[in-house]
């Protein structure tokens, strides 16, 4: 078993001897299961139970997840119980523990380690359908994410057209994948996404492929000694999101180097790497749209319905898949400029152009 295998299996069992531990005192944990497909809440409760990772993977959980998630569901009548586990497998438990004790009629969880599966499988157990949010769950009744292969696929074409805007044949330049944690279920989707877009531009494989983090430093780590693995000869470099392209960026800055990288969240750093250069594209997921959906699906749940979605995941999982949107320097075709990010409002020009360099480079981009 790898060791991030291990990492989930504990995180679950430790999550799992705290639920347990309150359900033996709980007289909710006799209430009726949910069926896998189309459950609705036995508990009779009116309260969105939401449970978001941490606040270091990506700035997106408490700046646009919570207030979106937040307005949604109080606006149709609801109550919001929103909390952050900050990143430790043990905080998720007790504030899973915590929010069942309060009443949930649907819990929206986003995985952080495997802890969303023990946390899925107790609500289940009290009538309570789960949705799991942006990261697949093991045994959630929904998925609400972005198309994750989709993502992965315009990363990599975000790498392709610096390839070629570089005058540089895909298929016999060295690319380097730097992916998310595998613990994560949407990295390799990710992965999987953009390795099938890189092959059917004439990729064999990658040149290196060092293990995933959702970590920037250990990114940095991770790609300077790939670098140094491959005597400095790389063309390009697959990033799964703007945080660790950011670290792969900074071994690129110690060795003088601009080249074709990718990202995803639209982030500030994301984007302002992207207007000076040092970034190719990053993939936008404008998260209000996966909010929304994921409210709606809630919001349809605690109403008692029974939703139908036509999209499935391999387990059968019904899947809400939102679009995704490259974005580039220049807005060509199907990709989306900086500055439409900025007027979406999901990112403001003055936090993008803060320093003389980033002005001067905004104001070449349109960028206001």
């Amino acid at each position: 078993m790898k060791r991030t295998s291990l990492i989930a299996a504990a995180a679950i069992a430790g999550v799992s001897a705290i639920l347990l531990s309150a359900c033996a005192s709980s007289p909710s944990s006799s209430s009726p299961s949910a069926s896998t497909t189309g459950s609705t809440s036995a508990s009779g409760s009116k309260t969105a139970c939401v449970i978001l990772p941490d606040a270091a993977s990506s700035p997106r959980w408490e700046t646009l997840d919570r207030p979106d998630l937040q307005n949604a569901l109080t606006a149709a009548g609801f109550t919001a119980n929103i909390q952050n586990a900050q990143g430790d497998t043990g905080k998720y438990a007790t504030i899973a523990q915590q929010e069942l004790a309060q009443g949930c009629g649907v819990m929206l969880l986003v995985d952080y380690n495997g802890a969303g599966q023990a946390v899925a499988a107790t609500a289940k157990a009290q009538g309570i359908p789960v949705i799991a949010y942006d990261r697949p769950i093991t045994g959630a009744d929904y998925y609400v994410s972005f198309d994750n292969a989709k993502v992965g696929a315009l990363e990599a074409q975000a790498v392709i057209d610096g390839l070629k805007a570089a005058g540089k044949s895909v298929a016999s330049s060295s690319i380097v994948f730097m992916g998310g944690d595998p613990s994560d279920g949407n990295a390799k989707m990710f992965h999987d996404g953009a390795l099938a877009a890189f092959q059917a531009a004439g990729l064999t494989k990658p040149a290196a492929e060092p293990t995933g983090a959702w970590d920037q430093q250990k990114s940095a780590t991770n790609f300077e000694n790939a670098f140094t693995s491959l005597n400095g000869k790389v063309d390009a470099v697959w990033v799964a999101n703007d945080t660790d392209a950011a670290g792969v960026i900074q071994i690129l800055d110690k060795n003088h180097l601009k080249l074709p990288v990718s990202g995803q969240d639209a982030s500030i750093v994301g984007l302002q790497n992207i207007v000076l250069g040092k970034q190719t594209g990053t993939v936008w997921k404008h998260v209000p749209d996966e909010a929304k959906a994921a409210s709606d699906l809630a919001i349809q749940l605690l109403n008692g319905q029974k939703p139908t979605v036509a999209k499935t995941l391999s387990d059968g999982t019904p899947y809400i898949a939102v679009t995704p949107v490259l974005v580039e320097a220049k807005a060509s075709g199907d990709v989306q400029d900086v500055e439409a990010v900025v007027k979406a409002g999901d990112a403001k020009a003055s936090d993008i152009c803060n320093t003389a360099a980033l002005q001067a480079a905004c104001a070449t981009y349109g960028v206001k």
